[in-house]
């Protein structure tokens, strides 16, 4: 049994599977979702399909490639969705992704606020103690008013 040596790089091994970059695959995959999710595509969309089927229709026969069940194109577009349905779950993926860490950083502030909240409910509540037993200008005016008036009733 060998063990790896963490203070020595690895051997390079060889593969034969292709390498490609997880998150710019994500990006890509985001943007054609977001595309296959537009007006825009379905006119495109729309656009081809009539061009090739006035094509196929109004051709003459040696220039019609796909005759009338028009079986290419049934193919072309059954190879188009299989690409784009696990392209769209993919982007669904990666944005539920976003969407969970969002909601847990939501929750954390959340949590910080509810205990700043309740820090500053406790201030005030000190404040509001501390301030009942300091006399206030008001109490203070009225006990030299009654002062003064009892020393203006002595002879």
């Amino acid at each position: 049994m060998t063990t790896e040596r963490l203070d020595q790089p690895r051997d390079l091994r060889r593969t034969l599977r292709p390498h490609y970059d997880r998150e710019a695959f994500g990006r890509l995959s985001e943007r054609i979702a977001r595309f296959l999710g537009t007006a825009r595509f379905i006119v495109y969309m729309t656009v081809f399909v009539a061009v090739w089927v006035t094509w196929n229709v109004a051709a003459p026969g040696s220039l019609a490639f796909d005759p009338y069940p028009f079986i290419f194109l049934t193919l072309m577009l059954s190879l188009q969705a299989s690409y784009a349905a696990p392209l769209i779950l993919l982007a669904q993926n990666r944005q539920a992704d976003r969407d969970r860490v969002q909601y847990e950083q939501d929750r954390e502030r959340a949590e910080r606020d509810q205990a700043e909240i309740e820090y500053l409910t406790r201030e005030i509540a000190g404040l509001r103690m501390a301030l009942s037993e300091v006399a206030t200008r008001d109490y203070l005016r009225t006990e030299l008013q009654r002062l003064l008036d009892e020393l203006r009733e002595r002879p």
